[in-house]
Formats: structure tokens, sequence, C-alpha cells
């Protein structure tokens, strides 16, 4: 028999912790398809609770399509289904390709609500709190913030994976990354003949950026060892694009900037100027006969992300980086 669990000293709505207690159920398998539930009556009776919070929280089930309603017999799971929260952090261009493959690879059973934490601390908190009990997988991509991983460990760590960032969130096996340091530094030497043919080096990491340092640091080095002019461009005011300069660029926006000076000034892209980008998009491959980038495997992320979602599978995997040699550098 489910035993439900009734905090009454919790905020969440007793109706909302019945719901929570059965799509808990169902994620550890300890409830099938057909399994009968308790009647209203007997939770009514064994937890103290009334016959509007109990029709409340199977009503809802109902609508959800987790549970049926058999006259005069009760209810009853209708399907096995899993329910998933994926939690990005923006909506770019290429979290679109992570989405897309995502939501095409789920098995037909698993339905997964997605919600964006714009690097905003508060929001991050209150949405994994309010998801807490009411999902079977939790994939979550965090951020460099002091509060996240504490905030993180309060997810059951066996259904949890943590994706894009390979962080130091302790109690966490599950975890699909890609890897912002070596990859990158290897991509650049693999550039360096086409790199090699500009005067100045330009590392493109603007003040609003999110991106991680360590990129930043590996062109450093790389520039370093090779005796390359080079410098770091953080103040996007002071974006002036002229013959000769090679731009590595981390921010999409700054992109944009750094092509409309161009047409302006009418230089051309891999011809009087280098330009290099991260993150790969579909876009990216016709803009000025394509952009040379380098980025991680997004539509690989998404499949892995689907497959830990969709069954018991789990996961530890660092998703390759490349580079996309174009006509841009």
């Amino acid at each position: 028999m489910l035993q439900f669990n009734i905090n009454t000293q919790s905020e969440i709505p007793k109706f909302q912790q019945l719901v929570d207690s059965v799509v808990n159920a169902l994620a550890e398998n300890k409830l099938h398809e057909g399994d009968q539930l308790p009647s209203v009556n007997a939770i009514c009776k064994t937890y103290k609770l009334s016959r509007d919070t109990v029709f409340k929280a199977y009503g809802l089930l109902k609508e959800q399509g987790v549970i049926e309603s058999v006259p005069n017999k009760g209810y009853f799971i209708a399907k096995e289904s899993r329910k998933v929260f994926l939690f990005l952090d923006t909506f770019k261009a290429y979290k679109e390709v992570l989405y897309g493959e995502f939501v095409k690879n789920l098995n037909k059973d698993t339905i997964a609500d997605v919600h964006f934490h714009h690097y905003n601390i508060d929001l991050f908190k209150k949405l994994i709190t309010d998801s807490r009990g009411r999902y079977s997988k939790y994939i979550v991509m965090p951020f460099d913030h002091e509060e996240v991983a504490e905030i993180v460990s309060t997810l059951p760590p066996e259904r949890t994976l943590i994706i894009d960032w390979n962080t130091n969130i302790k109690n966490f096996n599950n975890k699909l990354y890609q890897d912002f340091s070596e990859p990158v530094f290897e991509a650049l030497h693999a550039a360096d003949h086409l790199i090699n043919r500009y005067k100045r080096k330009i590392m493109v990491y603007p003040t609003f950026t999110n991106h991680p340092i360590i990129t930043a640091e590996r062109f450093q080095e790389y520039c370093n060892n090779k005796g390359y002019e080079h410098f770091r461009l953080i103040n996007e005011d002071e974006l002036s694009v002229r013959a000769g300069d090679m731009y590595f660029s981390v921010s999409d926006r700054m992109l944009g900037q750094i092509l409309e000076q161009c047409k302006e000034r009418k230089l051309e892209p891999g011809v009087d100027i280098g330009i290099l980008s991260y993150n790969e998009t579909p876009m990216k491959k016709f803009i000025y006969k394509g952009i040379s980038v380098i980025s991680t495997d997004f539509k690989l992320m998404g499949q892995k992300a689907a497959a830990f979602a969709s069954s018991d599978l789990q996961m530890d995997y660092c998703v390759p980086t490349q580079i996309f040699f174009r006509e841009s550098l």
C-alpha cells in the first residue's frame, strides 16, 4: 500500500504533497500501471485530511493523465509516465539545438517541463525548491555562484543530472558536461596555420558574459606560447575592428558587433580580419560565407540527457568539443 508523506509543517500545500507522493512512487518504481490507490476515505482517516484536499489531489493527477477513476471501484494508475524537470540557463540558439534533440529523443511516456534561471540566484533557488518531489528526473544546468551547490544538493542525487558545466557539486555522480579548457587549447593550435596570418589576436570576453573564464585563460596561454601580440577585450564600447586583427568571441552579441563594423568599414572576414566564435548555431554556417566555431556537440548533449531522463541510466560523460573551419578565419 502506498504511504503518503505529509508534513504538516511544510509550506507546500497538503494536496500537492499527496500529488508529489504519487509522482515519487512512480519515479521509484513503487507504483505501476493498473495499481490501485488508497480510497479518499482511507486517506482522510489515516492522515487526518479533509475530503476536499484529497479530491483536489486526485483531480490534479487525473488532469495530468497519471491516474484514472473507475466508478464504484476507485482510483488507479493510468500509465507509467515520467515527468522531467529541465532547468537551463537561457534559451540561446545553441540551447535550442540541445532542447530540440532532448525532446525528440524522449520516450513517449516522458514529459519535460523546461525552465530558465537566467543566472539569477533567487530565481534558481525558487524553481529548484518548487520542483522538489514533483519530478521523476531533474536535469540542471548550474552556473558559477557560491550558493548553487547547496541549492542543488536538496535534489535526489540518483535522479539528478548536472549538465553543461563540470562543477564541484558534491554527491552528484551523474554529469553530462563540456570541457572549456584543454579542447579549446588544442583547437587553437589546430587553427594556428590560419590564426598566425593576423597581427593582433584579441580575446573578446565582455563583462556581461557568463562563459567560463578558463577559455580566455587558455587563449592567453596559447598566445604567450606562440609569442603573439594579444589582449583581452572586456569593454564592449572599446571594440574597434581594424584590418590585421583576429577576434575570438565567446559572445554572439559581440560577434554581431564585429560583423557590423566589418560591413561599415568594408573589411572582409577571412581576408582582412579573422573571426573565431564559440558555440555552434545553425546560422553560423551561412553568415559571411560561414563563421569558424569552437563548440561542443549540443545535439549529442541533448540526446544523452534524453537517455538519462527516459531510463534508469547513470551517466558521467564529457561531450567532445571541436573546431569547425569556415571562411571567417
